[in-house]
């Protein structure tokens, strides 16, 4: 047996030397789990003690950092939210990721230099140099990938959140107009077939679909506005309609004077059909949707009726079955804006449907693992006012109405004739909705009667229709 000749307190022993290999090892293991636990470490142990003080100090300034962020986040997420998306913040996170991506690696390197691999056993030398390269690798991919989320989230909210006027809630809610614009060569410019109102409660998340027919007519606007100076009536041109608006002013730019006359006149228009402010619009082009549903892996929804794919314009290229599914892009997209063999009201609750199951669906995880490519199909699809700087609020809300009832109200026949609407009936309707909704009052007044919805009471018991969609406490349960 092979042995060491070791020193201590001036006398000497001896030791096998297949003891001191292991030791040796367990050594320089010891230091690469150490850089690994904390950085710095095994440099103050055994190496540039300068450099292994530098490195500790800003590990514990990362500890605390995260510390301050969890309490944030149990205090206070509106506020962590705030600082996720603040883009000076997100500048120097990216550079402090990749910087201290290379530090670590490093770090690691000079660890295992310290563990003198020349001097151990060649199995021992190779498991702590592969040890050491994996970790090198992990840590370092994982710090740069985190970078690059960084940098692909900040591009996209300063794209797409742009906007710096900031609106306050009116009433305690925040009213947000979602317009789905359809564009075409049979087309001219980007007509919003569909128009929700979202009134979202700024405590609780606690949201109301307001529907609006995109057929309706002789739509009024706020006084002192170019359209109520063009139309003083109400918008009762030949062939004129609440979708056409947004095109009519955009036809007629010059006489407002400012960017967007189009998304301006039509929220002017619904605010005197509603009675609500609406404090920022979101519109996303429907063609490019079914590229945001496909980036995140489709959306499960309990299709209702039986749908056909195309016909607008083209041949029916196919169906979408009913039953629970898992759907495409494409196939999301037609579900929600098909009228053929069906209605414009089927259409209408279709959409609130696909809306509520992408809300509950679309979790924070699923997202943050297809950032990249949510922020490049929504780039190009969506267009909003919301701006960054109420980022947070709405992120928070967000997540609040995850696990609340989402509540819907449709301008519908026969309730609402979209030919000759009551205004006033309208925002009735619209009052007691919000008032259920808040816990203020348990009187329908009429917005949840089954002919408001246009069930068919024919149709199979067994499937719902989703007309239902249209007007209900509880969009989960109706969808």
């Amino acid at each position: 047996m092979s042995y060491d000749r070791l020193s201590v307190m001036g006398g000497t022993y001896s030791r096998p030397a297949a003891d001191s290999a292991k030791i040796q090892f367990r050594r320089a293991l010891s230091l690469t789990l150490m850089t690994l636990v904390m950085p710095g470490s095994a440099q103050l142990v055994m190496g540039n003690k300068k450099i292994g003080r530098i490195a500790i100090r800003v590990w514990l300034g990362v500890l605390v950092s995260a510390t301050f962020l969890l309490l944030l986040a149990m205090t206070s997420r509106t506020g962590l939210f705030s600082l996720m998306t603040n883009s000076l913040l997100m500048t120097a996170g990216r550079w402090f990721l990749i910087v201290g991506a290379i530090a670590w690696v490093c770090l690691l390197v000079d660890a295992w230099r310290l563990g003198a691999p020349r001097q151990l056993a060649r199995n021992h030398r190779l498991a702590v140099t592969g040890i050491n390269a994996v970790l090198c690798f992990v840590t370092a991919g994982t710090m740069f990938f985190g970078a690059h989320i960084i940098s692909v989230q900040k591009q996209f909210i300063g794209t797409v959140f742009a906007a710096s006027t900031v609106s306050k809630p009116a009433d305690g809610r925040y009213n947000i107009l979602l317009l789905g614009g359809d564009s075409g060569p049979d087309r001219s410019g980007l007509r919003p077939d569909s128009l929700t109102l979202a009134s979202i409660d700024q405590q609780t998340g606690r949201t109301v679909l307001i529907g609006l027919p995109r057929n309706l007519q002789n739509v009024p606007f706020p006084k002192g506005s170019v359209m109520r100076k063009e139309f003083p009536n109400g918008f009762d041109c030949p062939g004129c309609e609440l979708n056409g608006v947004n095109t009519w002013a955009n036809d007629h730019a010059d006489r407002f004077g400012q960017k967007l006359p189009g998304i301006d006149a039509t929220e002017g228009a619904i605010e005197e059909i509603t009675g609500l402010k609406v404090n920022y619009y979101a519109m996303v082009n429907m063609h490019g949707f079914s590229k945001v549903v496909d980036a995140v892996g489709g959306v499960r929804v309990n299709v209702r009726e039986r749908t056909a794919i195309g016909g607008i314009g083209s041949p029916i290229r196919g169906y979408i079955e009913t039953g629970d599914q898992l759907l495409t892009g494409d196939q999301t997209l037609w579900y929600s804006r098909s009228r053929v063999q069906n209605d414009d009201w089927s259409r209408m609750g279709r959409q609130k449907c696909v809306m509520n199951d992408m809300l509950h669906q679309l979790s924070p995880q699923k997202v943050l693992l297809n950032v990249e490519k949510i922020a490049d199909s929504s780039k190009a699809l969506l267009s909003t006012n919301i701006p960054q700087q109420d980022l947070g609020v709405f992120m928070d809300l967000a997540l609040k109405a995850r696990t609340e009832k989402v509540s819907t109200v449709s301008l519908v026949p026969p309730v609402i004739y979209t030919g000759n609407p009551d205004f006033d009936k309208v925002r009735r309707i619209i009052d007691k909705a919000l008032a259920k909704a808040e816990g203020k009052s348990t009187v329908d007044g009429g917005i949840l009667d089954a002919s408001l919805a246009k069930v068919d009471p024919n149709a199979d018991a067994g499937a719902k229709d989703p007309r239902k969609a249209n007007a209900s406490d509880d969009l989960n349960a109706s969808c």
